[in-house]
């Protein structure tokens, strides 16, 4: 007679798969889904009296402190007036004559600004203004 206690089989989870199947999904996600960089510009706008000037239907021009282009927020990678003139038109579509308005950063060089207006003339284009915020009060 064998008195001695049967060893019972402890069920054992088998990891592999799981593992398998994880990394299966973690690939899965990884090539599905679609990175956005939302690239918001800092810039500071100069103070001037009166009402700021924003147009929802505008053509906005931005410049930053380093002197980059970005039209409706696109960043213009080179800074020839005729790649700007260029980005410009694409951006106006089929309107001629829309509303410019130049945000340029307080810090921005003058020769930057004069390079916007200057394109900007050159495609025929004559409502212009520019962006500014509203001078704080001093009360």
């Amino acid at each position: 007679m064998n008195f001695r206690p049967q060893r019972r089989n402890n069920p054992e989870i088998n990891l592999i798969p799981l593992i398998d199947v994880l990394i299966v999904l973690l690939i899965f996600l990884v090539l599905t889904t679609t990175f956005s960089r939302e690239s918001e510009l800092k810039i500071s706008l100069p103070e001037a009296r009166g009402e700021p000037q924003t147009e929802a239907n505008g053509l906005e021009i931005a410049i930053d402190a380093a002197g980059r282009y970005y039209v409706n927020r696109h960043e213009i990678l080179d800074t020839r007036i005729e790649t700007l003139k260029g980005a410009i038109q694409s951006a106006a579509g089929d309107d001629k004559d829309p509303l410019i308005i130049i945000s340029a950063d307080q810090r921005t060089l003058h020769q930057s600004v004069i390079t916007v207006l200057d394109a900007v003339s050159q495609l025929g284009f004559v409502h212009i203004t520019f962006a500014t915020r509203e001078t704080e009060s001093a009360s």
